[in-house]
Formats: C-alpha cells, structure tokens, sequence
C-alpha cells in the first residue's frame, strides 16, 4: 500500500465500504421461536407466579400452628378411615418405584405443567387458555388459605413419616436455599394434585389416541400417590387441591367470560383473550 495512495484518502474510502456492507442477519436458529402473543402469555405467567410466590411468603404461617393443624387432619383422617400415609409409604420405601415417586413430585410442578401448557398452546388455543386460566385462578384462590390455614406436611407434622426425597439424596427438602423457593407449611390445598387432574382431563381432551387419552388421566392419580408416598400431603389436602382447581376452572370460566363480552386492548389485555 503506497503514501501516495493513503494521502489521496484510500483510508476514508475502505472505511465507507466496510460500513456499506450489510450485516449478516442471524439465523432462524437465533431467533426467539415465540410469537409475540406467545411472549405475552410467557410474561403472563412469569408475573403471576412471582405475585403468588410472594403471596405465599407473606402470608407463611408458624412452625407449631402448621402442626396443630396437621394433627387436626390426622385426627379427621383416621375418623374416616383415610389415614393410609404411613402405610403407602412403606409400601414402596426401599423400592425403585420409591425412585420414581420421588422424582415425579418434583418435575410435576415446574417441568410438566410448562411443557404440557407450551403443547396445548400449539395444539388447541381453547384448551389452552382453560387450563390457563384454571391455573392462574387456582393460584388466586389458594393464597389466602395458606394464610388463614398453614399446615405442616406429614414429613414435618411429627407422626413417623420420613422426607424420602431428602433421604435419597435427591434434593434437600429442608434445607435454607430450597425452602427459599417455596413455603414448607402451605400443604394445604395441594396444587400438586389439583394441577395434575386439571392437566390430565386438558389433555384427554386434545389427545386422540385412546391410549393416550387413557394415560392423561391417570396423571392425577399417580402424583396423588407420589405425593402421599414422599411424605409431603395428606389425603385430606389432595381432596383440598383438587376442590381448589375445580373452583379456579369455575372462576376462570367466568372471568372468561367477562373478558369476552368486555375486550380491553390495553396493557397486558391480550394475554388474557382467547390464544
């Protein structure tokens, strides 16, 4: 490159051409697969789980009412005769289905339920927003119960029955960095369960295959044993959880409802119409 060449301005020229040339777009593989309104439901629910989070920290109850209650429970279970914790979870203590369990309960909340509400979404934009709309009234409805009603789950209740996650090694159940992400004493209703029969009928609706349909709805059924064999519900709180989800599919029908006959296109509006 001679002086000459760089005294008649070559320099200035190489740079005009470098910032002439368009930038390489990025990829599809780069980009957000989500649609706007796929993001707005995503904030959607990212804003409502952190409010009733917080909902549930506020409103935690103490160590000793928890367990009072909790003997409340027992006492009422074994009136009846549903008080069968202790023997379901030594039914499957020692076994691998104990493995399984274990695991179960703790990818049904915050792995199944996403997955299953991104796959309805795809699928059936009317089965979506109701379960959508169940889950977030549900959430709604249960924070002033763990207020009013804390309760202990039987693995802390006192009575003989063992964390079986924290024994496995799996997660430390009672440990200050887990117990940071979820309040031990709200058994009670148990969305576990009540989230898991919402799912399961919301899938038996889309699915076609029979079999499928048939696996759906045994999903509620399986997490109501998980969640008895691990030590943190009693029966009591799975009928709880259930009652709960049906009175938040009811709410969130009405408010549907409501949305519908009065649209708003402001704010967050769109992410509660129809997806």
């Amino acid at each position: 490159m001679s002086a000459s060449w760089l005294k008649r301005g070559g320099e200035r020229n190489l740079l005009s051409m470098l910032a002439a040339t368009p930038l390489p777009r990025p990829t599809s593989a780069l980009r957000l697969p989500f649609s706007p309104r796929a993001r707005a439901q995503i904030g959607l629910f990212l804003l409502a789980y952190l409010v009733y989070s917080a909902a549930r920290f506020v409103t935690i109850g103490d160590l000793p009412s928890a367990q009072d209650h909790a003997r409340w429970i027992v006492d009422l279970e074994n009136s009846t005769g549903t008080g069968v914790e202790s023997s379901v979870q030594n039914a499957f203590s020692g076994t691998w289905m104990m493995w399984v369990l274990n695991h179960l309960y703790l990818i049904a909340q915050l792995g199944v339920i996403p997955a299953v509400l991104i796959f309805l979404y795809k699928r059936n934009a009317a089965i979506y927003a109701t379960l959508r709309n169940t889950i977030l009234a549900t959430w709604l409805i249960s924070v002033p119960v763990y207020g009013l009603f804390p309760v202990a789950p039987p693995r802390l209740a006192d009575i003989g029955i063992t964390d079986t996650i924290t024994q496995s090694g799996t997660v430390a159940m009672d440990s200050s960095f887990t117990t940071s992400f979820y309040n031990e004493l709200a058994a009670v209703p148990s969305l576990h369960v009540g989230f898991a029969v919402a799912v399961g009928f919301a899938l038996f609706a889309v699915l076609r295959n029979p079999a499928l349909k048939f696996l759906a709805l045994l999903w509620g059924p399986v997490i109501g044993l998980a969640v008895v064999a691990t030590g943190n519900h009693f029966v009591f709180d799975m009928v709880a959880g259930v009652v709960a989800s049906a009175a938040g599919y009811g709410l969130g029908a009405v408010a549907a409802r409501i949305r519908i006959k009065r649209p708003s296109t402001a704010g967050l509006g769109p992410a509660f119409a129809e997806a």
